[in-house]
C-alpha cells in the first residue's frame, strides 16, 4: 500500500469516530477535496504532491477530532507530526514540511514557505469552490483572486 493510502486508511478511521454523520460527510468532504487540490497545484508549482497530499488530508484533522477550531492549526501541526511519526511514513525532513504547512495553514494574509502557501491555496479553493453560492471571506479574497488568475479560472 502507498504511503497516501496508508494515511487515508488512518484519516477515514478517524472520521468515522465522528457521532453526526453530516459532519462526518463534511469533514471527509473537506479534507479529500483540500487534498486533491494540494495535489493539483504541487503539479503545477513543481513540489512533492504526495506530501502535499499528506498534508491536505491531515491539515483539519484536530479541529474534526475534537470539534474545536480554537488554535486548531498549531494543535494539528501537532497531532499531524504524532501521527507520521507513529505510522512511519515520513523522513524527518518530509514531516517537518506537513507540519509546518499544516501550522501555518490558517493565516491567509502571511506569505510562508511554498508548501505552507500551497496547503493555504488548497484550503482556499475548496472553500471558495465547494459551493460557489456562497460569498468568499474576506480573509480568502485577495488569495482565492490570485489562484485563480493563476489557474486561468474566470470569476464568474
Amino acid at each position: 500500500m502507498s504511503r497516501l493510502k496508508d494515511l487515508r486508511k488512518y484519516v477515514d478511521a478517524e472520521l468515522d469516530r465522528m457521532p453526526d454523520p453530516e459532519k462526518r460527510i463534511s469533514a471527509a468532504a473537506h479534507l479529500y477535496g483540500v487534498s486533491l487540490a494540494a495535489t493539483m497545484l504541487a503539479k503545477k508549482r513543481g513540489l512533492d504532491p504526495e506530501l502535499a497530499s499528506m498534508a491536505g488530508m491531515l491539515h483539519d484533522l484536530h479541529a474534526y477530532r475534537t470539534g474545536s477550531y480554537d488554535d486548531h492549526a498549531h494543535k494539528g501541526a501537532e497531532l499531524a507530526r504524532q501521527i507520521l511519526e507513529e505510522l512511519k511514513l515520513t523522513e524527518a525532513g518530509e514531516t517537518d514540511l506537513i507540519c509546518s504547512a499544516i501550522y501555518h495553514h490558517d493565516d491567509k494574509y502571511a506569505v510562508d514557505a511554498p508548501m505552507d502557501e500551497l496547503l493555504k491555496d488548497a484550503d482556499v479553493i475548496h472553500h471558495c469552490l465547494n459551493d460557489v453560492a456562497k460569498p468568499v471571506k474576506e480573509k480568502e479574497q485577495k488569495r482565492f483572486e490570485s489562484i485563480c488568475a493563476e489557474l486561468g479560472l474566470t470569476k464568474a
